[in-house]
């Protein structure tokens, strides 16, 4: 099994990019968001580090948002109950699609939290700063304060450019990333 990493800034298109490939796809925030609405024993533990934020289930996203903005370090208090549950999650996931050519991982703090491989071929989403910037306030959760706290917690992105094995341009276009994304396949599995 090939296991594509994909790389890049907040609202750079990662998840677009993971879900073009057309192979099975592990998002980490989609998987959050699961834990956070269906979960029990993620509000317990979360209830427990953060009763002033966390006190009903299911949670509710803007409470984990508020937590973060009136305190950085109830990131990390986050991040140490969740993180080890999605670690969990994405080895069910490995294990569910063994027999798959190829699976995507589309986890914004891989390299981070030392979830990659060394075998893992890790592909970096650029994008233009404008463009990010845009797509970002569409978004109806955006939230600049917030999303400064994670770019903080994230390696650089030259870092995981310089560290990738291949770049996609993300400009936006189906048409061009679908491209990009064949020559990289064919590259891989040749």
């Amino acid at each position: 099994m090939i296991r594509i990493a994909v790389l890049g800034k907040i609202g750079s298109g990662k998840t677009y990019i993971a879900n073009n490939f057309g192979y099975p796809v592990f998002n980490a925030d989609y998987e959050v968001s699961k834990l956070y609405k269906y979960d029990k024993k993620t509000f317990i533990q979360l209830n427990k580090k953060l009763p002033k934020y966390i006190f009903k289930f299911p949670i509710d996203k803007k409470k984990i948002v508020k937590a973060i903005l009136v305190n950085k370090n109830n990131l990390k208090k986050i991040n140490e109950i969740v993180h080890k549950k999605i670690r969990i999650k994405m080895k069910l996931f490995l294990k569910k699609n063994i027999n798959k050519k190829i699976v995507i991982l589309d986890i914004p703090l891989l390299l981070e939290n030392k979830i990659n491989n060394k075998k893992d071929v890790l592909i970096f989403v650029d994008s233009k700063e404008q463009e990010i910037h845009k797509r970002l306030k569409k978004r109806k959760d955006f939230n600049s304060k917030l999303v400064n706290i994670f770019r903080n917690i994230q390696l650089s992105p030259i870092y995981k450019k310089k560290n990738s094995k291949f770049i996609i341009k993300n400009n936006f276009n189906k048409k061009s990333v679908k491209k990009d994304i064949s020559v990289i396949l064919k590259k891989i599995l040749k």
